[in-house]
């Protein structure tokens, strides 16, 4: 489903060149959950970021589905986002002056989905998340907890093909950690693939596989169990 080759990205000021990832190759299976680990500084957030179409590789080819995106446009990786990625941040992203309603229902709105069906779409996954009852609070009313319930509310209401999850439990405190963790594997097992990058090695035991980075290079992968496609 999602397939890197040799990809490098180089960042370049006047006064220095970084190599942040070199000749990455890696594929991810679609219904697969795989962990993305390593130091601070080695690369993840930079791989997860261009998975996501947030960013271009310098060099290599990106492969999402058929389609080998990795020259497109903003406008073409944006168009590509809003209908097959949902994002979980860690620092969760929800907008302050939006409630968690409007927060949840704005994927929705860039996708034009007409109104009585945004409603629907959005009390269904509030409802899932257990937060339904907080639908009219603003996020700085809401623990850490429920705000990431929300962030997952908003990341999965378009119905994503691919799940990106950056340090989703990094915020919280262990008992909201496990359920946020257990709500990416609920989401893995109903068919949605899931890439998450973490420094916790429980956290990564969730998944399929472990792709450990170091110095922008992938140096190990460790499947957990078999997965079949």
């Amino acid at each position: 489903m999602l397939r890197l080759k040799n990809l490098d990205k180089v960042f370049t000021t006047e006064e220095v060149e970084t190599t942040a990832l070199s000749k990455i190759n890696l594929e991810i299976n679609e219904g697969e959950f795989v962990a993305i680990m390593g130091p601070s500084g080695c690369g993840k957030s930079t791989l997860l970021n261009i998975i996501g179409l947030l960013d271009s590789p310098t060099s290599g080819e990106y492969y999402f589905g058929e389609q080998e995106v990795s020259r497109f446009t903003e406008r073409q990786r944006a168009q590509l986002r809003k209908g097959s990625i949902g994002f979980v941040f860690q620092s969760f992203n929800l907008i302050d002056e939006l409630t968690v309603f409007e927060n949840v229902e704005l994927p929705l709105l860039y996708l034009k989905i007409p109104a009585a069906e945004r409603r629907q779409r959005v009390e269904e996954v509030l409802e899932r998340m257990n937060i339904m009852h907080r639908r009219n609070h603003f996020p700085q009313q809401l623990s850490g907890g429920q705000q990431q319930r929300v962030a997952i509310s908003r990341a999965i209401v378009a119905k994503p093909r691919v799940i990106l999850a950056d340090e989703p439990t990094g915020n919280l405190d262990s008992a909201n950690g496990e359920e946020v963790i257990k709500l990416l594997t609920q989401l893995n097992q109903e068919g949605t693939t899931v890439v998450m990058v973490t420094h916790s090695p429980y956290d990564a035991s969730h998944a399929h596989r472990i792709v450990n980075l170091f110095d922008g290079k992938i140096v190990t992968e460790n499947v957990k169990e078999r997965f079949h496609v």
